[in-house]
């Protein structure tokens, strides 16, 4: 399908000459793929987090959570790492020059630390669940045109210390760190409540199941979709000779995102579970399709679950915590893309980093993409966090924005394949612990993940038992019902 959207789009950006409302119209079912995949965005991560942690005991919880953050920051550290190592190499920079590439967009305003203490400044659970806090200067030109009515711009000092004012805002956009932190304490307390906890747990069951059959009725849609989308995307390029100048920046990017997604992740996988990388990977092919297409890691979600539970068979109680946390905090991808752009604008500049600077790259690129899915305008403003910790001008960032769109997906499609193999990984880490639940819980419906359930037959006087991974069982008599979780 991307392919045939690769062709529509070139055969229509040569012969079609469509005016700009032509080519929204001819992109407008791509667009509704993509809002059909946002819409669902927020009932999944809601559902699925409150659902998965209420179904585990809080130790147990606790421990998966650590593991996944372990594995998480990890491969975050070893993406970056292994992006400066092939920048420094290839040396991208160094036979250009600034001057020689066409700067596109504008630079946005941001302050370092503002934008990482936004991540948390998010309160009331509505408007976390549609927009996000932002910190801005009052003295900004975003201040000004947005809030033009309740304040006056502040005089700047007149030394070389700017004097700032800062303001609250809110930019659209989920806060799915804030929403995550909120369900994971929330479905915590529901696990504890026992008896009293039942409906809300039923209610969060049932959303999220409803939620999953919505899913399948979008894959129905999703190739059409996908074909527009991309076709879409090609008639808007204007300039195709800034892919020529910056070919080999582009080169390195795609390079260090090869090497991470076949040769790294694999062998951490292959290392700790003992089973064929590949063949996992395979499972997530709908998915990685998706995230190339799509470049979201939030709106391809839904995908990641259906094909982590359906594919390659992972416990539901492992997908439904580790999923959206990897969703929001795993972006192996995008540390890997800051650390090599970072290091190429310091080569077009001519700019000799030492070893101090390469470290707070690394530092600055592992703690920016994590916080990437919490920031408006994420790949500009962490690239620009970035830029700032070693001094170069935020300004350079327009150098690769021309390009950033088609290297964008390719790094959502590491980070997508980076969640499932963590839900992998953290599902083998805590077999001990699922194996302890299944052994030590009863037959109840409070834990909807249950494998082995018992029907009585009034005839027989003996117990039905029937098995499937996770959800409801069907068992001989067709009686559907909830089930107790067991671990093969």
């Amino acid at each position: 399908m991307s392919l045939l959207g690769v062709g529509i789009g070139v055969l229509v950006r040569e012969y079609g000459n469509l005016s700009n409302l032509d080519k929204v119209y001819f992109a407008f079912p791509g667009e509704l793929l993509m809002r059909m995949l946002k819409l669902i965005i927020l009932p999944l991560i809601i559902s699925s987090m409150i659902t998965g942690v209420a179904a585990l005991d809080s130790n147990i919880s606790g421990k998966i959570g650590l593991r996944a953050v372990v594995y998480y920051f990890s491969t975050t550290v070893i993406a970056v790492i292994l992006g400066i190592i092939l920048v420094v190499t290839i040396k991208p920079g160094v036979t250009q020059r600034a001057s020689d590439i066409d700067r596109m967009g504008s630079t946005p305003e941001v302050n370092t630390v503002d934008a990482l203490l936004d991540l948390i400044r998010s309160s009331n659970k509505h408007k976390k669940s549609f927009k996000t806090t932002i910190a801005v200067d009052k003295n900004s030109s975003i201040f000004r045109e947005e809030s033009s009515t309740t304040a006056a711009t502040a005089k700047a000092s007149e030394n070389k210390t700017q004097e700032y004012k800062i303001v609250g805002m809110y930019s659209n956009g989920i806060n799915a760190l804030g929403l995550i932190v909120f369900c994971l304490v929330f479905g915590v307390v529901i696990g504890k409540m026992g008896d009293k906890g039942q409906v809300l747990m039923h209610f969060f069951n049932a959303l999220n199941e409803a939620t999953m059959r919505i899913v399948q009725i979008i894959m129905w849609y999703m190739p059409i979709g996908i074909v527009f989308l991309i076709a879409g995307k090609i008639i808007e390029v204007e300039d195709w000779e800034i892919f020529r100048k910056l070919g080999l920046y582009m080169a390195t990017v795609i390079t260090g995102l090869a090497i991470h997604s076949s040769i790294v992740l694999p062998l951490i996988y292959l290392i700790i579970v003992r089973k064929n990388p590949f063949r996992f990977a395979m499972g997530m092919a709908q998915a990685l399709l998706t995230a190339l297409m799509i470049s979201s890691s939030s709106a391809t979600l839904p995908v990641t679950f259906r094909c982590a539970e359906e594919k390659n068979l992972i416990d539901k109680r492992i997908t439904r915590f580790v999923l959206p946390v990897g969703a929001t905090i795993n972006m192996d991808g995008t540390a890997l893309y800051e650390a090599v752009a970072a290091i190429f604008i310091a080569q077009l500049n001519d700019l000799q980093l030492d070893i101090g600077q390469i470290v707070t790259i690394s530092v600055t690129a592992t703690a920016a993409s994590i916080g990437a899915a919490g920031v408006p305008q994420a790949g500009l403003v962490t690239m620009v966090i970035v830029l700032s910790a070693i001094g170069l001008p935020a300004e350079d960032v327009t150098l690769i924005i021309a390009v950033d769109w088609l290297l964008d997906r390719f790094r959502t499609m590491v980070n997508v394949l980076g969640d499932a193999f963590g839900t992998g990984i953290v599902e083998k880490l805590s077999k001990k612990e699922l194996e302890q639940m299944d052994v030590t819980s009863e037959v109840n419906i409070v834990n909807p993940f249950a494998l082995e359930t018992g029907i009585f037959d009034n005839d027989e006087k003996q117990a039905k038992k029937s098995y499937i991974n996770g959800g409801f069982a069907i068992d001989k008599s067709d009686t559907i019902s909830f089930t107790q979780t067991s671990q093969f």
